[in-house]
């Protein structure tokens, strides 16, 4: 069992919109042997789409929607990749993606640096102290000086950094990569759907010159020297206590730098960790089985209208046909037909270790943040959905299609892309999210997916917050029910939930009610 353990890396790709997950994730799979070919996320001439983007509207629009889930083998490692949208409409997807993962792959444009969406992200790996490993990408673009980019990382991230590969010049001067970690140098031929033949090179022989040329090769025996100079030596123990990160050059589009980051990746990468639960810590080393449920796919196969619930195995051994206990049902269930992914193809398994991550077939048993275990009662926490900023009322437009609506409805809620209330006042129907694109994709896949359309309706609100008062205030509760009444409404579990209509009026209920609590997640 600690062999299997052992070998297990399982992380996810975060950055900020179009710095090129999508594209790594493809040459990731190009190196591991999983594809021939890699496609393209957005060219005219690969007519190949990426194969983590297998949504019509993400082949479309040219932008990952939802996090997809990849696992393949290399060097005796098995690697579980997830690649995670980047744009900040979907980041509740990427938040709870990061709590099933073990460790993270930032990837930073080279000409823009760090941008907000990273900086964001990288607030959430720290308040999990997750190890992260920095990928510069679009380094066959002009780009900012490699040291320049390196001091921005340090100041922005608020982490130490420590150059695992050095790039040979860039732009269209770009010659590759050198491999600080391993000291060689290898050079590939640009090719941007298939693995080329490497050369390798000493850095003090006069094949270096040769091969890049004697000024390019000069400026790299002093920037490596610069590089020793300036960061101490790289400490695998302090990588995973996420005290330092370490940086990769590249092109991703070109496959250059992706090896050199892989072979250490899976080297140093941290295997599958101890788990807080709200009894206890689990450890992966355990006997019995148990994981959690972090997100919820429907429709991954469009000839089938299925849910697919994601599991991450925390501990044990999961085995297929096993019985075993969901806890907040407090029912037993069996899986017939648990399948590993390769985004959107998928095949059966009989069985998965810590750190896998396993599909198990929904039939509406299952919400974000469930927990399975062989019977103990426990719970996993962190899967927070957050209080949505931007409201529309929803509003079936072909009445004949009532039914496909509200099935569409009740599953897309259920993946968590948005959340829905009925306001006690009309009885109507509100949608919140938390970005203006959700509500696009909502009404795309409605049509697509369940042959239902809706249409949108504006309503002002401003903030949507779950209330409970504290034990005793009861009446205080039902006197804020009754002033508030066109402000009430009900989330799909039942809970009140204040639709605010302004932040001054949130302010002022917060203030002439000291006994009720207003929360802003629906974790409380």
């Amino acid at each position: 069992m600690n062999q299997e353990i052992e070998r297990r890396r399982t992380f996810a790709i975060i950055s900020h919109p179009d710095a090129g997950k999508t594209t790594l994730t493809e040459k990731l799979l190009l190196f591991g042997g999983q594809i021939q070919v890699a496609g393209a996320v957005k060219s005219n001439k690969i007519k190949k789409t990426a194969t983590s983007d297998w949504m019509e509207i993400e082949k479309q629009r040219g932008i990952s929607v939802t996090t997809s889930v990849m696992e393949f083998d290399y060097q005796g490692y098995k690697v579980n990749i997830l690649d995670t949208p980047g744009h900040q409409d979907f980041a509740e997807d990427t938040f709870r993606t990061l709590t099933a993962v073990d460790s993270a792959i930032i990837v930073v444009d080279s000409a823009k640096g760090v941008e907000t969406q990273t900086r964001k992200l990288m607030t959430v790996c720290r308040m999990r102290k997750t190890p992260v490993i920095i990928y510069i990408n679009k380094m066959d673009r002009e780009g900012r000086d490699p040291f320049d980019l390196l001091d921005e990382l340090e100041e922005e991230l608020q982490i130490k950094v420590r150059p695992l590969s050095w790039p040979i010049n860039q732009g269209m001067r770009f010659k590759g990569v050198y491999n600080i970690y391993e000291n060689n140098l290898n050079l590939f031929t640009p090719d941007k759907q298939k693995v080329t033949e490497k050369v390798s090179v000493d850095l003090n022989s006069e094949e270096l010159d040769q091969q890049v040329g004697e000024a390019d090769a000069a400026k790299l025996r002093e920037d490596l020297e610069l590089v020793d100079g300036v960061y101490p030596e790289f400490d695998v123990e302090s990588y995973r206590d996420a005290e330092v990160a370490p940086v990769f050059f590249g092109s991703a589009l070109n496959n250059f730098g992706v090896q050199e980051m892989l072979d250490c990746f899976v080297q140093i990468a941290p295997c599958p960790r101890p788990v807080k639960a709200e009894e206890r810590t689990v450890d992966p080393e355990e006997n019995k089985f148990s994981g959690f449920i972090f997100k919820i796919t429907a429709n991954i196969d469009p000839n089938h209208r299925s849910c697919i619930a994601f599991c991450k195995v925390c501990s044990g051994r999961f085995v297929r046909n096993a019985p075993y206990y969901h806890v907040r049902n407090g029912k037993t269930v069996r899986f017939s037909s648990p399948t590993q992914f390769m985004a959107q193809r998928k095949e059966t398994i009989d069985e998965a270790w810590p750190g896998d991550i396993v599909g198990l077939p929904d039939n509406g048993i299952f919400k974000i943040g469930d927990t399975l275990t062989e019977g103990e009662l426990l719970h996993y926490r962190g899967l927070p959905s957050f209080s949505p900023e931007m409201f529309k009322y929803i509003e079936n437009a072909d009445p004949m299609k009532t039914k496909q609506l509200e099935k569409g409805i009740n599953q897309l809620m259920d993946e968590g892309v948005a959340q829905l209330f009925v306001n006690q006042f009309n009885g109507r129907k509100i949608i919140g999210t938390v970005g203006q694109l959700q509500f696009e994709v909502i009404q795309y896949r409605l049509e697509n997916e369940y042959n239902a359309r809706c249409r949108w309706e504006p309503v002002s609100l401003y903030k949507a917050c779950w209330i409970e008062c504290e034990p005793g205030y009861e009446s205080e509760l039902e006197m804020f029910k009754k002033r508030k009444y066109q402000y009430m409404a009900k989330d799909r579990d039942g809970r009140d939930v204040f639709l605010a209509d302004s932040g001054y009026v949130l302010t002022m209920a917060q203030q002439d009610f000291e006994h009720i609590r207003f929360h802003f997640t629906s974790e409380f």
